[in-house]
Parts: C-alpha cells; sequence; structure tokens
C-alpha cells in the first residue's frame, strides 16, 4: 500500500476529446481546438498497483481510488474527506414509479452540499500541486461554494462569478468561505465570458466545467463508488441530472476503466440518462434530433440552477456516452420536477434538489413509455441538498398557523 505521504500517479498524458491530439500532463492546460481534455492513465500499472482489497482498507473518500486519480503528491490535496456518499433503497418511491429496485446515490451529504465537491476538490488539488496561485470560476449554484471552500482549504485565492438570479445560499456561501464573490446581469455563459476575459489580466486559472481536464476526474469517483457499493457491478439504468454533463462524462469514463482494469462484473455497462428541465434542455433537444452536438438553448429558464447550462462545452461527450450506453437524454416539464422532488422527499426522508427532481419526472415518463423495466435496477443521482434552494422549497408545500390554545379535534382533521 502506498504511504501516505508517498507521490502516486500513473497519468500518462492528456488527451483532446474532439480528435485525439496528445498533450503533456505535467503543465496547465485547459482546451485543445476549443473543446475538453481526457486524463489518461497506464491501466496496466494501476492494475498491477491496486486491489480491490487495498481499496476496501483505506478511508471511506474518493481518495482511496488514488492510483486511478490525477494528483501525484498527497500533500497537495484539498480534501474535506469529501466521497463514498451513500447509495439508499427507496421502495416507496419506487412503488409510486411502478419500480421495485430503485436507488439513490445521496450527494447532498458531500461537505459543501452537493456533488460538486468532488470535482472542485480535484481540480483544486492538482491546480495546487501545478503551482496555481488564483482560481477563477463561472456558476450558476454549487460550484462556486464548492471552488472557495476548497481554495480556502489549501490557502489558493477564488474568484466567483453568478448570474444575479442565483439561489441566495449560493450567494452567501462563496463569499463565506472567503471567495472574491460577484453577480453578473446574465446566465452562466455571461459569466464565463468573464472569467475567459479576465484570464490574462488577473493571471486566473480557469476551473470552469469541462474547461480544465480535472473535475471530471473527480466526478468520476461517483461511478467508482457506485460500482464498489454494488460489490463492483453496475445497474441497469443510472438517471443523472445533466447542466454541464461532467458527472455523466466521469461516470462513463469511469465504467470504461474499471472494465479495462478487470474489476468489472460482466460485460454489461448501464444505461445512461441524461435529464434536463424543459426551461433549459439543449443535450436533449439534440438527442432528439440525432445530433452529437447542440447547439445553445435561447431563453433559458428553470427553477433547478444545476440544469440552467444554455451551451455545455462538453455537449458531444455527453451524447456520446448516452449513445454508447443505448441510454437517452430527456427533459421534464418545469411544474413536475419540484412536484416529484417535494414528492420524494415526502416519500423516502431525502432532500431532494430540483435537478434531481428532473430525474423523477423523466423516469415516470421512461417507465410508462416501458424503456426501463419494472424489474431493473435504477439508480437516480441526487446531488445536491434541497435547502439550497429555499427560495423554490416552499412551491407547493403547505405551511398552517394554528391558535393558542390548541383546537386538536381540528389539528386531528375530525369534523
Amino acid at each position: 500500500m502506498i504511504g501516505a505521504d508517498e507521490p502516486v500517479s500513473h497519468v500518462t498524458h492528456l488527451e483532446a476529446a474532439i480528435d485525439g491530439t496528445v498533450l503533456p500532463h505535467d503543465r496547465l492546460q485547459t482546451l485543445h481546438e476549443g473543446r475538453p481534455l481526457w486524463v489518461r492513465y497506464d491501466l496496466d500499472a494501476v492494475r498491477t498497483a491496486m486491489t480491490k482489497e487495498v481499496v476496501a482498507r483505506r478511508p471511506p473518500t474518493m481518495w482511496r481510488y488514488e492510483e486511478l486519480l490525477p494528483v501525484a503528491d498527497p500533500t497537495r490535496r484539498a480534501t474535506l474527506g469529501e466521497g463514498m456518499t451513500p447509495l439508499l433503497r427507496c421502495d416507496r418511491l419506487g412503488r409510486a414509479l411502478g419500480l421495485t429496485d430503485l436507488w439513490v446515490k445521496d450527494e447532498s451529504q458531500l461537505p459543501t452540499g452537493s456533488f460538486k465537491s468532488r470535482g472542485l476538490s480535484m481540480a483544486v488539488s492538482r491546480a495546487n500541486e501545478l503551482g496555481v496561485s488564483r482560481l477563477a470560476i463561472p456558476t450558476a449554484g454549487n460550484a462556486g461554494g464548492a471552488l472557495a471552500a476548497y481554495a480556502a482549504r489549501v490557502g489558493l485565492e477564488a474568484y466567483v462569478f453568478m448570474p444575479a438570479d442565483t439561489p441566495i445560499v449560493n450567494q452567501y456561501e462563496a463569499a463565506y468561505y472567503g471567495a472574491r464573490a460577484y453577480l453578473v446581469d446574465g446566465l452562466i455563459n455571461d459569466c464565463g465570458a468573464v472569467v475567459r476575459d479576465g484570464t490574462d489580466a488577473m493571471g486566473w486559472f480557469d476551473v470552469s466545467t469541462l474547461k480544465e481536464p480535472y473535475r471530471i476526474e473527480g466526478k468520476k469517483t461517483m461511478g467508482l463508488e457506485l460500482a464498489e457499493q454494488l460489490g463492483w457491478s453496475v445497474p441497469d439504468v443510472i438517471l443523472y441530472p445533466t447542466g454541464g454533463g461532467t458527472g455523466l462524462i466521469g461516470m462513463w469514463k469511469a465504467f470504461g476503466e474499471l472494465a479495462e482494469i478487470g474489476w468489472l462484473v460482466g460485460e454489461r455497462r448501464p444505461r445512461m440518462i441524461s435529464c434536463q428541465a424543459e426551461g433549459c434542455a439543449p443535450i436533449s433537444t439534440a438527442w432528439a434530433e440525432g445530433e452529437r452536438f447542440a447547439e445553445t438553448f435561447a431563453d433559458a429558464s428553470t427553477a433547478a440552477s444545476g440544469l440552467r447550462v444554455p451551451a455545455a462545452v462538453g455537449d458531444f461527450m455527453i451524447l456520446d456516452a448516452v449513445c454508447e450506453s443505448g441510454g437517452q437524454a430527456r427533459s421534464c416539464p418545469e411544474e413536475d420536477l419540484l412536484a416529484w422532488a417535494q414528492r420524494g422527499a415526502s416519500l423516502e426522508g431525502i432532500g431532494f434538489a430540483p435537478e434531481a427532481g428532473a430525474c423523477l419526472g423523466v423516469l415516470e415518463r421512461l417507465v410508462a413509455e416501458g424503456a426501463i423495466d419494472r424489474d431493473e435496477r435504477v439508480v437516480v443521482f441526487n446531488t445536491g441538498a434541497a435547502q439550497k434552494y429555499v427560495e423554490v422549497m416552499g412551491e407547493g408545500t403547505a405551511l398552517v398557523q394554528i391558535e393558542l390554545p390548541v383546537d386538536w379535534d381540528a389539528l386531528a382533521g375530525k369534523p
């Protein structure tokens, strides 16, 4: 087993996702031809160095898979103990949807309250390892707080740019963790333009979704964990809320790497279902039209702030994963995603974010259409904590004021 402070890395190079161009991994890299990069590993070396038994003895964080991660020096990690989120069986919710084997992977229990902990922990760690001192990010929600927290953990500067209508908790948390937080009159794409335009003047490293190669590597640990929790097997179907799409892309990469090192039981891979809201559905629109690249979605608007990404730089990577898996890219009506998030919470006690509500709304339709069988094993990802969405939590939630002394018959609903 590798010692706690002993450098470890099996990264061989970076690879352009659009055309396969090989780039060195020992320096800062962003995009190639305007498109994302993959981190590639010597998987033969990983197979020799890492065993399931060794992994099982390690602490229950995402860093237990260190041989399949890009950070070589453990002392440079920006970590708050992220990873190994619970995989919860949901029988009552399953019955409501007509399923017998439904599970929820609850990412809301990560240190910053969302799956963004994984990607930003990895990106900040690798930036720290490469000598970066200042980071910047555009965000529509949880990513800004996550960057701020992990940058604070290792003493780096963080600049966060958010649409002015970003959920209030996300606004406050970025500043609370010490980031320079700014509101922009526009969408996340406009915030991204601010970060891009300021790179030369401010000297920051842009950690926008898929504009650096390491957030994918953090997000792929969702797939590594899920496989381990299922005895190194995979479910039949995964439903994932898709804004920038890093998580879906990362998990598909994880399953490929696990298969190549011989750790997955059987040949089957899950069908990946990309879930969006109808108010911002560039990926599902492109999938429905049989396109590999998505057009910018006009007039994007949704209560699921994490899904309000009108143009994803990794659109083709999302659609490739969906198609290779035999999955689908679908969208949920706006009114249904909030209703399903609240219904799921009331049935299972899980704080479903609106983004997960979109997954449940899509799942309802796929079951009704026969695209998912009643007895298939289905996993839905809850990517964030409901309490981060105070602006929308009250919709459809009844609060009743009572007078004192209490009328117990009225309280019990008696006539």
